[in-house]
């Protein structure tokens, strides 16, 4: 695992995957931006509409005032919710990059196999959607449990592990089999393909080279599944 770890790093720096670094870090902080204009549009149409009515109670002074506090905390919560959201965002950005990296890797490190078959993009992304509500909607169950000391960023980065691992070795084994059989592969292999999800949960949680998850989890994930699938025999990309 280790040794797929540094495989997939070795390669990042390599021209091929540059150019790709800078499509998925530029569509990543675009989506990154849209969200923040979108929080930040939605806490100031509440300010202003419950303004008013908040003003005859308290006061202008008072409303001015309150107003300061949430703008403030509004920027802190943006600053937060993008960490939180990264996963999440970085999910849908390698629905459109995964199978680019994949070819990649698979031509540096397994030119003696035959290639895999690109996933069409309509399902590629239809994947990382359902990753990104499915990691959305654990992430705010996990909220809560940030006012217990440590618990709620445990949770946070085992779910980023068992979230990202799923997605993005299912991504890579769609290469070479059917829908329905990628997925069973990974369920045959959950406690490996987590403990891949656990290198990748590590990297996305580092601010800025987190941009690049995208690149770092593909790669990684193309050398786990042929280590999982073995390489005895003739591997035939099989799905249509």
């Amino acid at each position: 695992m280790l040794d797929a770890a540094i495989k997939a790093l070795s390669q990042m720096f390599s021209p091929p995957f540059r150019t790709v670094l800078l499509k998925s870090v530029g569509l990543a902080l675009a989506l990154l931006i849209v969200l923040g204009i979108v929080l930040y549009r939605l806490l100031d149409w509440l300010i202003i509409a419950g303004g008013s009515s908040i003003e005859g109670t308290i006061g202008h002074t008072a409303v001015v005032a309150l107003a300061w506090i949430l703008a403030i905390m509004t920027g802190l919560g943006l600053a937060a919710g993008g960490v939180f959201l990264m996963p999440a965002v970085t999910a849908l950005v390698a629905s459109f990059f995964a199978d680019e990296i994949a070819a990649l890797v698979e031509h540096a490190h397994y030119p003696g196999d035959p290639p895999g078959v690109a996933l069409p993009l309509a399902r590629a992304v239809l994947e990382g959607v359902k990753t990104a509500l499915l990691a959305v909607a654990i992430y705010l169950c996990a909220v809560p449990f940030l006012l217990v000391a440590g618990l709620g960023a445990v949770i946070f980065f085992l779910a980023t592990a068992w979230l990202l691992g799923r997605e993005y070795f299912e991504l890579a084994a769609m290469r070479f089999h059917p829908v329905a059989e990628a997925k069973h592969l990974r369920k045959m292999n959950q406690s490996t393909v987590f403990l891949g999800g656990l290198f990748i949960a590590l990297f996305v949680s580092i601010p800025i080279v987190n941009l690049a998850t995208p690149l770092f989890a593909a790669a990684f994930m193309v050398h786990v599944h042929k280590r999982i699938i073995g390489r005895q025999g003739v591997l035939v990309a099989q799905r249509p």
